[in-house]
């Protein structure tokens, strides 16, 4: 669902005239986000699923938790498999992701970057995806399902919900009173553990955030389940980010997550740009963007998941962007004692998928 959010849904005020006056309407959406859910038979896989999914609209890290869980289950000897609806793509499925091949325009951006690391599949109907995925030969033997946490129409046996650190459940309300995406304790009920991506006291840009390091304090007085923590950290070298000032753009949901990442590893940041999410750059836009990188002697930098939605054709300017721009790779790394417990749930997993029906 393609939304601009709404400051005030992050905001200091508890009680906001907007979220008030919209309160009726999130009522609505909420109600039908619990009967969809209660009136879905979902379907088992002969595989078992891990679902990584977030209780608000907007972008908390799924992906580079997906990509981290994909690690950690081939450490245990599994072959992972990712299951994505491939938003934003044209490609309907079931089909298997060709990074070769495929481009975001066909499978979207986000399953682009889970193919470098373990095969993908999208499918629009998570069931037919899931069920094609068992035609692969090495058979795969989990599935990470990235996205779905409310969508019924397949069984899970691990659910796993990303809160972002910095902004957490904002005002609290469902869709469009706030960024719930239905009523948080309907959404407790259907997640196994909770994984607070980032525990760094907020930046200056997300000053109207009233979340903060307390997130996870509350997350765990209210959530009856595990709470975890992981950090967000540069994948490779970042001495680069030292040696000149940089301008920084990016189409993501929360592109103020990444600005601030930069600016904590030390970047000096001269201009933040933030597109919507999966926005596709125009020609126009990368002119813009290296003739102002070109006049302040500056370098621009991105997400991983905006340089694969540029597609270079010759000599274009999305050509030239995507050669000049220089991505920040982030990967999600658990804390010791979160990194064992989270190793415990996925063994767990797997161990009760092989036990006899």
């Amino acid at each position: 669902m393609p939304l601009e959010e709404p400051s005030w849904w992050y905001g200091n005020q508890t009680s906001d005239w907007r979220a008030n006056a919209l309160e009726p309407v999130a009522g609505i959406y909420g109600w039908a986000a619990e009967r969809r859910f209660k009136k879905t038979q979902p379907f088992r896989s002969e595989l078992p699923v891990i679902c990584v999914g977030n209780f608000t609209a907007g972008g908390t890290g799924k992906t580079p938790m997906s990509l981290l869980l994909a690690e950690l289950l081939t450490q245990l000897g599994e072959r992972p498999a990712f299951l994505s609806r491939g938003y934003a793509g044209r490609i309907a499925g079931p089909e298997w992701v060709d990074p070769h091949r495929h481009s975001a325009i066909d499978v979207g951006d986000e399953p682009l970057l889970l193919a470098s690391s373990a095969p993908t599949m999208i499918c629009r109907d998570r069931p037919a995806g899931a069920r094609a995925i068992l035609t692969r030969e090495p058979r795969p033997t989990v599935i990470i399902m990235d996205d779905g946490l409310q969508n019924p129409s397949l069984e899970k046996d691990l659910r796993l919900a990303i809160v972002d650190g910095a902004r957490g459940i904002g005002n609290g309300r469902v869709i469009p009173a706030g960024p719930l995406r239905a009523p948080l304790q309907f959404q407790y009920a259907m997640t196994d553990a909770v994984i607070v991506n980032g525990s760094q006291p907020p930046h200056d840009d997300d000053r109207q955030s009233n979340t903060g390091t307390g997130v996870l304090d509350r997350l765990r007085h209210r959530f009856l389940g595990p709470v975890l923590v992981a950090e967000p950290e540069p994948a490779g070298d970042i001495s680069w980010l030292a040696d000149t000032p940089v301008i920084a753009f990016a189409g993501i949901a929360n592109p103020h997550r990444f600005f601030s990442l930069l600016e904590r590893l030390g970047a000096t940041v001269l201009a933040k740009l933030a597109y919507r999410d999966h926005h596709t750059f125009t020609d126009s836009e990368a002119e813009k963007l290296l003739a102002q990188a070109k006049a302040s002697g500056a370098q621009l930098v991105t997400t991983e998941k905006d340089l694969v939605r540029m597609t270079p054709e010759g000599n274009s300017a999305i050509a030239r962007l995507r050669q000049s721009a220089r991505p920040l790779p982030i990967r999600l790394q658990f804390k010791e004692n979160d990194l064992s417990r989270m190793r415990a749930l996925l063994e767990a997993v797997i161990a009760d998928s092989k036990l006899p029906a």
